[in-house]
């Protein structure tokens, strides 16, 4: 049937605060506490914690891709842009995203916070 959305059954990943009319474009607010269930600090997040962030975010196929590519914290934070749109082998759209509203950001409040 066209234009009926899908439902999934919800998924027994934790819980995160998103800012829904964000969603679509991939700029979902993510809110990192420990009640995501991961440090604070993305330098001191696992490979499932990666994993499980960008899955919160709506990236749920693009996420396997930083568990094959065994991308942790400290790995995320130096990423470069074209290490994200070429290294993942993702699409273009939503690897832009990624970089954009996700990595960056992670990367600019890693360095706020480490360099006071």
């Amino acid at each position: 049937m066209r234009g009926v959305a899908e439902v999934k059954e919800p998924c027994s990943l934790p819980m995160l605060s998103v800012d829904m009319e964000n969603k679509e474009n991939g700029s979902a607010g993510v809110k990192n506490s420990m009640e995501n269930g991961r440090p604070p600090d993305p330098a001191d997040w696992a490979v499932m914690d990666v994993v499980n962030y960008f899955r919160m975010a709506g990236f749920e196929e693009q996420a396997s891709a930083f568990q094959e590519q065994e991308i942790d914290g400290k790995s995320l934070l130096l990423m470069t842009r074209n290490d994200v749109l070429t290294g993942l082998q993702l699409k273009l759209g939503p690897a832009l995203k990624i970089y954009e509203y996700h990595v960056k950001p992670l990367q600019t409040k890693h360095l706020k916070h480490n360099s006071s």
